[in-house]
């Protein structure tokens, strides 16, 4: 029995010196330091940047339908040359194929009716045939639209180093992401990053060899762009936005062939972007610059031309953006071009920053509440219950430990609302103790022994405590799943609690109870 207690005692022991390294871990600097590096405050608690933001998948849709567009059109070159495919509404996913010559039709039906276009439906009509994208392809667009902006943005915000930041959807639509930046305060630069599309093309630039092709109107630019294979952008070197270039539409290399950008200087001082390819990008450039020596190519952000230069020999995988950066701008740059484009663009729908100070007095607040609240409950439960209230200031201390090294080993953010879920957790805490000791004064009142008393205490409340326990878990998984940050902040410490007071209050507790009962001589009372 002894030796049982004893082991008993060193896995509590034990138990505890890990959470406390959970809290503490390897002290270094002061205390709050050590504190704040292995239990990361929330945005409520510490300050930040709030946005919500709404995602235009529609673009997402269209750039689809506009590349399928131009897939279809290649395609037909070699089945049906004559035949032309249009998108009567740029808004719309609908391509019309005209001038399908009659004996052509079977193979052009075999083409846009096979896997590479499933997702359209397809009619027939004179002449040609019509393909409408499907609903549900327009919906898996849609989420993969918004999952992919997710990424993109959280990349980019990882490359702040944030730490703990809240990036998820939001709301009940299909377009909309929350995103919390605890401890970042400029929230123009988060802005400027995240808002910016970022999406870097290299375009063949259409018109006279031997001299820069560049027009001073769009007009002028529109009446030298002939047919569907060329495209209208404003831009130049240096800044210069007084030119209009007629470029191929589709790009040499484009977004996914960077493989990486870093912020440079030029020969002449001034910053600028370098960047490398993929390696088959490498060869499909190289190629391409080997081929067309003496032509200009033109380096494409964001649909705006910020570099035109001639092409005077073979390049394989790397070049130079320029474009009158100032520093700050080609870091921001580099960063987004690491972190890829997003798939379209996005609004603010909400962009707000919680200031420092209602921060600190949150966690000052709170702290204070929690405090005065665990030592009026540890002063009532030694009135009441006497010798077995130390008992439950014990398993109450030991509890908040478990707790807060639970947070500490899983870096969790601790949030107002977390800090209401340790209250609620100490307050559980002292009913799973109210519950045993008052099913242990009831088997006393019924002329059982001490011992006797507190083994069927423990059992008879074992049921009731496991029950209320459980529930109250599923409520928290179900608030961490469909809750956001501050919400989840309240789940993750109400769950670690609950764990940690089942812990305490029966196992704890009832080593605690036999440590005393086996001091005791036989017949002697229990003070409780």
């Amino acid at each position: 029995m002894q030796t049982n207690l004893r082991g008993k005692v060193v896995a509590i022991i034990a138990v505890l010196l890990v959470f406390l390294y959970g809290i503490f871990g390897i002290p270094h600097g002061s205390l709050k330091q050590t504190l704040t590096d292995r239990i990361h405050l929330g945005l409520d608690l510490r300050g930040g940047t709030h946005l919500v933001l709404q995602v235009h998948t529609d673009e997402a849709i269209a750039a689809q339908s506009d590349s399928d567009q131009q897939r279809l059109q290649l395609s037909l070159k070699d089945i049906a040359p004559a035949a032309t495919v249009t998108k009567p509404d740029a808004k719309q996913p609908v391509l019309v194929v005209n001038n399908v010559p009659a004996d052509k039709s079977k193979a052009v039906d075999d083409l846009i009716t096979g896997n590479t276009y499933g997702d359209y439906d397809v009619s027939s009509q004179q002449g040609g045939f019509k393909l409408a994208m499907k609903q549900s392809a327009i919906k898996a667009l849609r989420e993969r639209t918004l999952d992919t902006s997710i990424e993109t943005i959280r990349g980019r915000v990882d490359s702040l180093g944030v730490s703990e930041p809240v990036i998820q959807k939001y709301g009940l639509g299909e377009d909309q992401i929350l995103v919390e930046l605890p401890g970042v305060s400029d929230i123009d630069q988060v802005r400027r990053i995240v808002q910016s599309t970022a999406r870097l093309e290299i375009h063949e630039v259409l018109g006279t060899q031997g001299q820069a092709p560049s027009y001073n109107t769009k007009e002028e630019a529109d009446a030298a762009a002939i047919g569907q294979d060329a495209v209208v952008l404003q831009g130049g070197n240096n800044g210069d936005d007084t030119k209009w270039w007629v470029l191929r539409r589709i790009p040499i290399v484009q977004g996914p062939d960077f493989r990486d950008a870093r912020p440079s200087k030029d020969e002449a001082g001034r910053d600028d972007v370098s960047f490398n390819l993929t390696t088959a990008a490498g060869d499909r450039f190289y190629d391409y610059t080997s081929a067309n020596i003496g032509k200009y190519m033109a380096i494409v952000l964001d649909n705006k031309v910020k570099e035109v230069a001639s092409i005077n020999g073979s390049i394989r995988d790397n070049g130079q953006i320029s474009g009158g950066f100032t520093r700050q701008a080609a870091n921001d740059l580099s960063l987004m071009l690491r972190t890829g484009s997003l798939p379209a663009s996005i609004t603010y729908l909400e962009a707000h920053s919680v200031g420092p100070s209602l921060g600190a007095s949150s966690i000052r607040q709170g702290v204070i509440a929690a405090v005065v609240g665990m030592l009026a409950v540890m002063v009532f439960m030694l009135v009441y219950y006497r010798g077995a209230g130390i008992n439950a200031d014990l398993a109450l201390v030991l509890n908040l430990v478990i707790l807060l090294g639970f947070m500490g080993f899983f870096h969790a953010t601790l949030t107002l609302p977390g800090i209401a879920g340790v209250i609620l957790t100490i307050g559980m805490g002292v009913d799973s103790n109210v519950l045993i000791f008052e099913r242990i004064r009831e088997e006393m009142r019924a002329g059982k022994n001490a011992a006797a008393s507190v083994g069927n205490g423990f059992n008879h409340a074992w049921v009731t405590i496991l029950d209320t326990h459980v529930t109250t878990l599923v409520s928290a998984f179900i608030l961490f799943f469909v809750g956001t940050g501050p919400v989840k902040g309240f789940a993750i410490t109400l769950a670690f609690g609950l764990l940690a007071n089942l812990f305490t209050a029966v196992f704890v507790s009832r080593v605690i109870f036999d440590g005393v009962l086996s001091r005791k001589q036989r017949g002697e009372a229990l003070s409780i």
